[in-house]
Formats: C-alpha cells, structure tokens, sequence
C-alpha cells in the first residue's frame, strides 16, 4: 500500500461506502479542479466518473494493479497541468431574449439575463446570436471601452457610427470596431425582405481609453482549414484586436478534420456558428460552446452536417 494512504475499513468489506472520501483526498490534495466530463459538478462525481472502483481489495485499500489505484495514483502525483478541463456551454442553457423584430441568444451574461456562473471567459465578454428581422434593427447607442466584432452568417447588416463610417457587412467579411474613449454607432438590417443572422462578440481590450477606429475586410475562407478573422497583429488579413486574443473560423465538411494548437497557459472557447462538430468526445451542435484549458491541442471533426466553427484563443 502506498505510504500515507487511507485505509477503508475490513479487508472483506469490499469498496468504500462514499467514494467522495477518496475524491476529497486526491483532488484536494493536488488542488484539483477536475470536470473531465461536461455533467461533473462535485468531487464525488468527478471521482466517480474518472475512476471506477474495482472489486479486489487489500487491507481495506486499493490494489496496486487495479485501475483505480494507478488513476488514483496519477491524479495524486501528476502535475496540476497535466490535468485538462473540458466545459460544455449546451445551447439551450443561453440567455434567450424575444424581442418580435429582434430574436437573441446570449452566451454569457447580457442585459437582462444575468448568470453569475457565465460571466464571460478570459477577456471574451459576449458572444450574442442575433436574428434581427428586414429593416430592423439597433438605433444611435454608444459604446466604450470595448472591441466588437460583428461576424455575419446569413443576410447583410448596414453599419453607420459617429467616426463617419457607413458600410454594409456580409458573410465572409471580417468587421471590428474598437470603441475605446467612446463611439456612437446604429446597426440595421440591410434588407427590407430578408433576415439578418449575425453573431455580435465583445472582447475586453488590453487597455482603456483607447483612440475610437473601425476595420472592415473580406476573408479568403477555405473548407477544411482555419481562417484567421481577428488578431493582435492583424496577421493573415485579418482585423486587428486590442488584446492578446485571436478569433478563427473553420468551415468543416462531414470527414474534415482541423488540429488548433494551444500554446502553455492559454485557453480556447470554442462555439458551433452552425451545423456540428465532434471536439474531444464531445458532439457540438449550433449555439453549442465548449471551454477547452490545459490542452496541447484540439482536434475538430466535421459532423453530420456541414459546419461553420468559431474559435476564440485567448490569454
């Protein structure tokens, strides 16, 4: 038995009647968070999932070949970073505003829908789906310290602000407008007839009080590959954010498959724009969100249906 383990009663007794002991011990000991299942909510559910107890005991403990004692063991003794988090954010656990000309789904916490557990993640502040309905939309409002990128996925939405800019955006566009000291802008759909389905995404900047701008290009998007839409350096022809994040997309085909790496200490939120994806065992569909912390690499699968996958690295 190993030295400072704690022994669970008669040797015929069999398992430990509250597994969670064991949790308690590991996790706490190593200072573990561990969610390697999206369901995992407690220590004992974590245990639970991640180890699973064998029937062969000795002195009341666990033997030194069973899975359970070389899962507990790896847990006990690993380095925290090597354990890695995977969180789901389902689709229909959003924020949902009805609005009749505007029909809104808020990933984190957004006017009034107020989740404290979804608050943002990193510097990523919102990410809303909007469907606004033909020749609605957003009246004169202002904005500050905020980078806001508009990523368009069906229809078209007409852009005016107090810097003096008018366009029109459309899908395939990447659009980012940094609000900085203060902007006052109004956003509607370009079409009398047709909807506008958009996601509106906010990132917190690196610093305040910046000077007011706005970009706007087109991406050379491919299926089965990442596009670069927003970056510190603007690289790849994409739009420049005031922040130590960067925003991709991949347009997945059922078969595709797309590897992101992720550098030591950053963090990736994954949301599914559109149709789905499979990500480390997990099957994501649209509105879907995925966490992803402490991991090398991340792997997309296209899915059943052709997919269209938003990608946020960040600090």
């Amino acid at each position: 038995m190993v030295p400072g383990w704690v022994s669970f009663g008669h040797p015929t007794a069999g398992p430990p009647r509250d597994v969670g002991v064991l949790a308690h011990f590991v996790l706490f000991r190593k200072g573990i968070v561990a969610r390697r299942h999206a369901r995992v909510r407690t220590l004992r559910e974590a245990i639970e999932t991640i180890v699973k107890p064998s029937k062969r005991w000795i002195h009341g403990a666990f033997p030194s070949d069973s899975l359970c004692f070389l899962v507990a063991r790896r847990l006990l003794y690993a380095p925290t970073q090597e354990v890695t988090m995977f969180t789901l954010r389902p689709s229909r656990q959003r924020g949902h505003a009805q609005h009749g000309w505007l029909d809104s789904w808020h990933t984190f916490s957004f006017a009034d829908y107020h989740d404290p557990k979804h608050m943002g993640f990193r510097a990523l502040r919102v990410i809303n789906d909007d469907r606004i309905a033909p020749g609605m939309g957003f009246g004169t409002h202002p904005h500050r310290d905020m980078e806001i990128v508009t990523y368009i996925l069906d229809g078209a939405l007409e852009h005016r602000d107090s810097l003096g800019t008018g366009s029109v955006i459309r899908p395939g566009d990447a659009q980012r407008m940094s609000a900085g000291s203060g902007i006052r802008h109004s956003e509607f759909n370009a079409s009398p007839t047709d909807e506008v389905h958009l996601l509106q995404i906010w990132i917190v900047p690196s610093q305040s009080n910046l000077v007011p701008s706005y970009e706007q290009k087109s991406l050379v998007q491919r299926d089965g590959a990442l596009t670069v839409v927003a970056s510190p350096d603007g690289r790849d022809g994409s739009v420049t954010l005031h922040q130590d994040a960067s925003l991709y997309v991949a347009h997945l085909r059922p078969g595709d498959r797309v590897q992101h790496s992720l550098a030591p200490g950053r963090h990736l939120w994954i949301h599914v724009a559109r149709g789905a994806s499979r990500i480390h065992g997990h099957d994501l569909h649209e509105g879907d969100g995925l966490s992803v912390s402490d991991e090398g690499s991340v792997v997309l699968l296209g899915g059943d249906t052709q997919g269209e996958v938003l990608l946020f690295d960040l600090a």
